[in-house]
């Protein structure tokens, strides 16, 4: 048997194995949805990352250096994200830990909204969810999407069966699981991304010849590929073309950087946050995040950018987003090409079960357990939100049947959740006049904005205004409100004093 395809089977059988195991963890719906705040600090800085990046850190990253060489997304993006992940780190991840407890030991980001405003009309909690129930679909398409391609790419599979495949093996184990079976795997599946982005494209280089005839092959196809600042677009036709069309103008490269933004509003990282164990973890995770994310990110850009020289004019791929499969399979015997080959599907895994997982709680907390079943037991509700997984994904593969650039979708999702729930994550956390007026329009306004941008025709990212809009919508609705009820001002107070004494 093809030793890669011995190498995917063992993986695939890992990750079922993960979920019959953490199956028997799991008793109630905090145990399902955030593993009963139990995980350690390592699980959830690489569980965090691993499912942050999803499988466009290895297709839609590599794919956009190899078309754009260094300016464009690959570097700017990675700037951008590399600051985002730190500063949610730095200001997000203690305080929202603390907030989710203290405010009514809330497990969904909808629900924190709620006991952070007092609402007792579950206005926000609705709207919210049906936020993340948007978004996720487009999100959870995108990973649906890159599998396909990876087998594809891979294996030659049809792109169809392909789908199939991942969904099976994805939704089996988030399903029996639930949120101990994500982490985990998700702990196991960063570590292979982080030694597949480090490995492949250093030896790659060696493979080439070394940096400076790699640099000179690149430097041949198109000079500006070696400059931060040159725009250049890429067409397969004719064995491939890298055409210069100028320099980045500054809507690009503010585009671009302003992914970082989003980090503040995309629930299945929040949700990490609010699952560690100890407040006092955070710092040592915040440093293993960062030293994951910025190896990850440079290595995915230079898995690009060595592939121009690997795939050139004339041997030029049809799809530049599979240049690390391409790479990978070039460069290694099959057994290791296995093995880094799996940490794409690590990627893809490691993002579509978290949000499953929260489109699931979505459903289960904000919708059944709230309107419809109040007083539902623990084992109901686990088995709700596991049958809600298979809706969601149902729904996420019909979607992906129509294929696309899986970095497309991503920037999609990625600004959806941004604009609608970071500005209101933020201010929550530190302004305590914030109204649950203020919270509410700032969510519609961010979420509309980036449906909507679209239609304007400009070339800036839509997380920029819709981000900007909804801040601006959070300040002038909540000053022009009343002030909040003296016991919101109270807890708000309370959570001060226990994120300072930690």
């Amino acid at each position: 048997m093809n030793p890669t395809y011995v190498t995917f089977l063992f993986y695939l059988t890992g990750m079922l194995i993960v979920g019959i195991i953490t199956y028997r963890m799991t008793h109630t719906l905090s145990d399902y949805m955030i593993a009963g705040r139990g995980l350690n600090k390592w699980v959830v800085a690489l569980s965090a990352q691993a499912s942050d990046m999803s499988g466009w850190l290895l297709l839609g990253l590599p794919g956009a250096a190899y078309a754009s060489g260094l300016g464009t997304w690959s570097i700017w993006i990675s700037i951008g994200l590399a600051t985002g992940t730190m500063l949610n780190w730095q200001y997000v991840a203690k305080r929202l830990r603390c907030y989710t407890e203290v405010f009514g030991d809330s497990i969904t980001l909808s629900e924190y909204f709620a006991h952070r405003f007092k609402d007792t009309s579950n206005v926000l909690r609705i709207i919210s969810a049906l936020f993340i129930l948007i978004f996720f679909l487009f999100y959870t398409a995108s990973g649906l999407v890159a599998g396909g391609k990876l087998f594809e790419a891979t294996f030659g599979m049809d792109y169809t069966t392909a789908l199939l495949i991942g969904a099976f093996v994805i939704v089996a184990y988030t399903f029996m699981g639930g949120f101990f079976a994500v982490s985990w795997s998700d702990f196991f599946q960063g570590g292979l991304m982080f030694f597949a982005l480090i490995i492949a494209p250093v030896l790659t280089v060696r493979h080439l010849g070394g940096l400076d005839a790699v640099l000179s092959t690149i430097y041949n196809a198109n000079p500006d590929l070696l400059d931060v600042a040159a725009d250049v677009t890429y067409a397969a036709e004719g064995g491939g073309v890298w055409s210069s069309a100028g320099s980045l103008t500054a809507v690009g490269i503010i585009s671009a950087m302003a992914w970082g933004l989003g980090y503040f509003g995309q629930p299945h990282i929040l949700v990490r946050f609010m699952a560690i164990k100890s407040l006092k973890d955070i710092k040592t995770s915040r440093l293993i995040s960062m030293i994951w994310v910025v190896f990850t990110l440079y290595g995915a850009v230079l898995a690009g950018f060595v592939g121009i020289a690997a795939f050139g004019p004339g041997n030029a791929l049809a799809d530049p987003e599979w240049v690390f499969m391409e790479v990978v399979q070039l460069v290694f015997n099959p057994w290791i090409a296995g093995v880094l080959l799996a940490a794409v599907l690590a990627a893809i895994m490691s993002t579509i079960d978290s949000q499953l997982l929260v489109s699931s709680s979505a459903l289960t907390e904000d919708f059944y357990h709230t309107f419809f079943k109040r007083d539902a037991s623990q084992q109901e509700l686990i088995w709700v939100g596991r049958f809600a997984v298979l809706i969601i994904a149902a729904l996420a593969l019909v979607l992906a049947f129509g294929g696309g650039q899986v970095l497309e979708l991503v920037a999609y999702a990625w600004a959806g959740f941004g604009a609608s729930f970071g500005p209101a994550v933020l201010f929550s956390l530190f302004w305590r006049r914030m109204t649950k007026n203020g919270a509410l329009v700032g969510m519609i306004v961010g979420g509309v904005t980036v449906i909507l941008w679209q239609y304007t025709g400009s070339a800036l990212y839509e997380i920029v205004p819709g981000f900007i809009f909804s801040a601006i919508s959070i300040v002038v609705v909540s000053l022009m409100d009343k002030e909040p009820a003296a016991e919101v001002l109270e807890e708000f107070d309370r959570a001060q004093q226990v994120v300072r004494e930690n």
